[in-house]
């Protein structure tokens, strides 16, 4: 039978392949003018987070302590690139979700899974003057024209079956629609870190009402994962990683923490019945993390990293976090 081998999960922010200006500047003056949700997923205001911002919050924000962080986060991606080539694997099974990129709402499945060869993602525009915004996103996309992927076509048929025998009804894709590519979650993971082994991707509604799966079915499908996989014949090495998370846009550090000690702790209990109201705007993509827990199964936790990637004095920014599992 294959072997589910290694898990990692990894945050995908573009704070991750934006300079440390951005991260000084550009990051806190955007959020100033976008909408929020505070730490009980209410929605608020960047004035209103800014005003109940805790006294040590410029403590948290000088800059110092955002070179530190910086520099931390390009560490620990570093570590994870060499950590997923060391490997070797044969597959990787990638919980992710989409942002309007692949789906969008004429069908926004709960939970899908690419069962094409390949996989495209875009090219990046071409511009003049490209804004700061532009210049880190571009890391995702390609050099000078689209580009495909190679993905696990056998595996992910074997998943989609399996995972249907055991209860999961399940929204399945093998090509896009003309101008439609992978979604940051997976390009992520093609052009950041480096992975070019094949891949099975499977969506996650995190994002969008009515149908963003709970953290239980999160948690359950992640186990369906790896007792198929337990079950696939021959003799693969795969791996499984969570794209994504943790807090943001207002980063919620002891929750985050909180989250990390679970998975230290091994304390499924806490991440199959975490609060939704834990799970709005972008910190929803904890769900991912939660479906990967379910499919760690025996591995051990070999490390994680946690940067609370704060980037205004209002305490904005992004729970940038990193690990591995073998």
């Amino acid at each position: 039978m294959a072997h589910l081998v290694a898990g990692f999960a990894s945050s995908h922010s573009p704070m991750l392949t934006a300079d440390l200006h951005d991260w000084e500047v550009n990051f806190g003056a955007r959020d100033a003018t976008r909408s929020h949700v505070d730490l009980a997923g209410r929605p608020t205001t960047f004035a209103t987070l800014l005003a109940d911002a805790p006294a040590d919050a410029g403590e948290r924000t000088t800059p110092a302590e955002l070179t530190r962080r910086h520099a931390a986060t390009r560490a620990a991606m570093a570590r994870l690139r060499d950590d997923i080539a060391r490997a070797a694997l044969d597959a990787l099974i990638v919980i992710g979700d989409d942002q309007e990129e692949l789906f969008d709402h004429t069908n926004m499945p709960a939970i899908g899974i690419w069962y094409g060869e390949t996989i495209p993602n875009s090219a990046k525009p071409m511009l003049a003057d490209p804004s700061w915004q532009d210049r880190a996103r571009a890391h995702y996309l390609e050099d000078g024209h689209d580009a495909t992927y190679p993905c696990d076509q056998p595996l992910a048929l074997y998943l989609i079956r399996a995972l249907g025998e055991a209860g999961f009804d399940l929204s399945a894709a093998r090509s896009a629609p003309a101008g439609k590519y992978e979604g940051h979650a997976f390009s992520y993971v093609h052009r950041v870190l480096g992975v070019t082994v094949p891949m099975v991707p499977v969506f996650l509604n995190a994002y969008y009402p009515p149908n963003q799966p709970s953290p239980a079915r999160c948690f359950a499908l992640g186990t369906g994962i790896r007792q198929a996989v337990d079950a696939y014949p021959g003799d693969a090495r795969i791996g499984v990683l969570a794209s994504g998370g943790l807090s943001h846009f207002v980063v919620d550090e002891a929750h985050d923490r909180a989250i990390v000690a679970a998975f230290q702790n091994r304390d499924d209990v806490m991440l199959r019945n975490m609060s939704l109201d834990k799970l709005q705007s972008g910190s929803s993509e904890i769900r991912n993390w939660i479906c990967l827990a379910g499919a760690l199964g025996d591995l051990r936790l070999a490390w994680i990293d946690y940067q609370p990637g704060y980037r205004s004095p209002a305490l904005t920014g992004t729970g940038l976090c990193f690990a591995h599992w073998r």
